[in-house]
């Protein structure tokens, strides 16, 4: 075998010299390699081998190396000091082997820095680390008591411990008396990092922390040490400048022996070699292509992401059973792959790390580890060089110090069939779905790429430095099929919370009669399910091989429309559930023609209560708002759009303009056409819209910082039509091309400003029928097919002479006892009309709708 440090070495002179025992410089081969990077500090690298950052690995041996490191520390320390103790790690490398180590330990929380501020989380402390490529390590635990160790022990806890160690406290130099603050004082803090090569660090955060929170012992644990002698004796000498007791356990130990001049020669030869061979220029995934699927892993709610706020024992004893069925879903996306890596996403290490030791444990495929890095390596494709392959992206978690370069080495040829991309709900952004991002580029090197998405926690405690400020608790990440709708998962997110155990149909009759009455909300239950006969079935489908053209062209002209306005890297919000067919087409168009994976979620909103605010808020927390565009069906009367409108004016950021796929009532500057057609998704129901029933708000079942709801009707499985409604439309994407991009030309240059003619059309039609109430009036195809399906329809107006987009609407009239009037100057294809003054006699027996007198 060659050893990957060999290159670097014969170039720079650079050895690794074992710590004298036998095999000491062997072993170091076997755990180190050496690279070069464009570093003004520090030319080299140490790459480890059993990281997981750099070098795919074995989740077991990742895993393993960690967890036997936290072993000895427990051994060192005692049960009852491991007991108070809490493991450090450093970001971004170590993140996953601290929280390794505190697993080893078993009853440790765990706290790793990050580089991400936090919204509303303060700061508990900072250090730098001067030879890293980003320096400024932020600690943001939820609990501002964590590093301080008042969380940790009860009073009973306090007296037993004391008693136990005094001895062991006595030699560490720290008062024996029961007082609580020197037993505080006295918990011990262990630190992990990757490696020690100087010891800086490891100087710093101690400075740092100890002048914040003092404590008379510190554990340092490293998967190797490499301090020089010089370096070694100024840890000795500040430890005992501070009072503090410090012990060291590492895997192995030696030192780095570099020539004079080593930094100097090292940068010339990074210059020499950078943007050859395999270190090149972004590229961006072919248009069509698909980049990814995306997998619902069901994370356990409430349990962190990693270490970044915090991690306690509860955490684990809740994250642990939970493994086993995550890994099953990844395994059964993965299909016949044999040869898998799960790649981690820079500080997010640890989820990834335990998917990937429970998928070994699941499958017989051969299971590899690592993970990106914001820290730029050189490439050399040399078997004697640590790091073989580069691929570049941007960065995709909107981070603090804004955009840049991130990196996955040793991917690209590395011969994986699937690689199965694990990142927090933060880093879940346009950028990571953009024709250069990380999907793109992992899907040129491999046939088969998985997003698994962790949801990014975030503290609920309130902010230390305004205690009268009450952060809102953290929102739960979307719901996704095929646990909460047919649609695939990365077809569309839906900000809602699952209602499906929950009873809320009522008979249509008392439904009506209730909310005309005012005594409820139509949006407090639900309209039984209408179930449609097989005349009504082929009916649809009639409908849809008919005008599935006429759909896929206008798909075309508002997602090029938005694209071409509004932003190029939109993120599709669509109004549940008419909407979401309609957002998932847009996505699939952006997909199609340009090769864009676009984000899309569905969210509730409701006539006369407003858009779900909560919604807006997670938006807000994961998106730019400004990216985000709201999507819609169709306009009737643009109750919707007002609606929109108002309830976004207390909201920063979010543009109000819809976007929809017909506007025959003149409402929006945004649309794919303003004629009045069917479209076949609202021929349906649920059957048509993934399975989802329309959305619930009622205030004992959505509380103030909940999502709003819906139910996943699972039952009607065999009767969904929803992927065959997708399907059927996306199949004419390539033949209405150019009448797409000439249509768009057209309406670009074109005077789109609302008229609202729907509006007054529906004002004349309450006032010429005595109705008076414009909500009891549905303009539009649309809409007049939601009164037959689950209101109390009185009568269906029609334009004389409409043809077959009224074939629907005539049969579902007949079944349910409603007249058609054909009449004449109607803006729209028709217009249905609730039941203006209803009571329950307003039906007969057999439910059809009576002429009222």
């Amino acid at each position: 075998m060659v050893w990957s440090g060999s290159w670097v070495a014969e170039r720079l002179g650079v050895e690794l010299v074992g710590d004298g025992k036998p095999d000491g410089d062997s072993e170091l081969r076997e755990l180190l390699g050496l690279a070069l990077r464009r570093n003004p500090k520090r030319a080299h690298l140490l790459v480890s081998n059993v990281l997981g950052k750099h070098v795919p690995q074995k989740p077991s041996v990742v895993y393993g190396a960690g967890f036997e490191l936290g072993r000895r520390v427990r051994e060192l320390l005692g049960d009852a000091e491991a007991r108070r103790a809490v493991v450090l790690g450093y970001a971004e490398t170590a993140t996953g082997l601290g929280h390794a180590v505190a697993d080893g330990l078993g009853v440790a929380p765990y706290l790793h820095s990050t580089r991400r501020p936090v919204e509303g989380v303060a700061r508990a402390g900072g250090f730098e680390e001067s030879h890293s490529h980003a320096t400024s390590h932020l600690l943001l635990p939820e609990d501002p008591d964590l590093l301080a160790g008042e969380c940790v022990l009860t009073g009973a806890e306090v007296d037993a411990d004391t008693n136990a160690d005094t001895d062991a406290d006595a030699d560490a130099g720290m008062g024996t008396g029961a007082d609580t603050a020197g037993v505080y004082a006295g918990a011990p803090l262990v630190l992990v990092d990757d490696e020690f090569s100087t010891g800086n660090t490891v100087l710093n955060t101690i400075r740092a922390l100890h002048e914040r929170y003092p404590r008379s012992r510190y554990v340092i644990v490293a998967l190797v040490d490499m301090r020089s002698p010089a370096d070694r004796g100024r840890l000795t000498e500040f430890a005992a400048e501070i009072g503090a007791r410090v012990d060291l356990v590492a895997r192995s130990t030696g030192t780095v022996a570099l020539p004079e001049g080593v930094l100097e020669k090292g940068q010339a030869l990074v210059a020499a070699h950078e943007g050859a061979g395999p270190a090149g220029p972004r590229t961006a995934v072919e248009p069509g292509r698909r980049p990814c699927t995306r997998v619902d892993l069901q994370w356990p709610a409430g349990v962190p992401d990693g270490g970044r706020h915090g991690f306690t024992p509860a955490h684990r004893a809740t994250l642990e059973p939970a493994l086993p069925a995550m890994a099953a879903r990844i395994a059964e996306a993965l299909g016949d792959a044999r040869r898998v890596l799960v790649l981690g996403f820079e500080e997010l290490m640890y989820a990834p790390l335990r998917l990937g030791t429970a998928l070994e444990d699941h499958t017989d495929a051969e299971v590899r580890y690592s993970t990106t890095t914001r820290s730029p390596v050189l490439a050399v494709d040399d078997p004697g060089y640590a790091i073989r392959t580069r691929l570049v992206f941007p960065a995709h978690d909107n981070p603090a110090d804004g955009p840049g370069d991130r990196y996955a080495y040793n991917v690209a040829g590395a011969g994986f069939d699937a690689v199965v991309l694990a990142v927090d709900s933060a880093a879940d952004t346009p950028e990571l779905h953009a024709p250069d991002g990380l999907l793109a580029q992992l899907a040129a090197h491999t046939d088969h790429v998985l997003l698994a998405v962790v949801p990014s926690y975030v503290p609920t405690r309130p902010r230390t430095d305004t205690p009268e400020r009450q952060e809102p608790p953290m929102l739960p990440e979307p719901l996704r099929g095929p646990a909460f709708s047919s649609y695939a998962p990365d077809e569309v997110g839906w900000l809602l919370q699952d209602l499906s155990d929950t009873e809320l149909e009522a008979p249509t009759e008392e439904r009506e009669e209730a909310i005309q009455s005012g005594g409820a909300h139509y949006a407090e239950s639900l309209p039984v399910e209408y179930q449609p006969s097989a005349q009504y079935q082929d009916l649809f489908k009639a409908a849809l091989e008919l005008s599935a053209a006429r759909v896929a062209r206008a798909v075309g002209t508002v997602t090029e429309t938005v694209l071409a306005e509004r932003t190029p890297r939109p993120v599709l919000v669509s109004l549940a559930r008419a909407g979401t067919p309609v957002g998932v087409l847009m996505r699939r168009w952006a997909l199609h023609r340009h090769g864009i994976d676009l984000p899309h979620y569905a969210v509730s909103i409701v006539r006369g209560r407003g858009i779900d605010a909560n919604a807006l808020r997670w938006l807000a927390a994961h998106h730019d708002p400004a990216d985000v565009v709201f999507v819609d069906g169709w306009t009737g009367k643009g109750a919707i759009t007002r609606e929109l409108s108002a309830a976004l004016a207390e909201f920063e950021g979010f543009d109000p303009e819809i976007a929809v796929l017909a506007d025959p009532g003149g409402c929006v500057r945004t649309y794919g056409t303003r004629e009045d057609f069917l479209i076949p998704s609202a021929c349906l129901n649920s059957t048509v819209s993934g399975l989802i029933s329309r959305t619930v708000l009622r205030s004992d079942l959505v509380g103030p910082e909940d999502f709003h709801g819906a139910k996943f009707y699972r039952e009607l499985a065999d009767t969904d039509v929803s992927g065959h409604f997708l399907d059927t439309v996306a199949a004419h994407f390539d033949e209405v091309v150019d009448a797409v991009d000439a249509e768009v030309k057209e309406l670009l240059a074109a005077d789109r400003a609302p008229t609202w003619e729907g509006w007054a059309a529906v004002e004349r039609i309450s006032e010429e029928y005595g109705i008076h109430d414009v909500n009891l009036v549905k303009p539009g195809v649309g809409e007049t097919t939601r009164v037959l399906l689950r209101r109390v329809p009185w009568k269906i107006l029609a334009k004389r002479g409409a043809g077959a987009d009224l074939e629907h609407i005539r049969l579902l009239a007949e079944q349910r006892g409603v007249p058609v009037e054909e009449v004449d100057g109607l803006p729209y294809t028709c217009v249905g009309l609730i039941h203006p003054k209803y009571t329950r006699g307003a039906t007969g027996a057999d439910g059809k709708a009576v002429e009222s007198k």
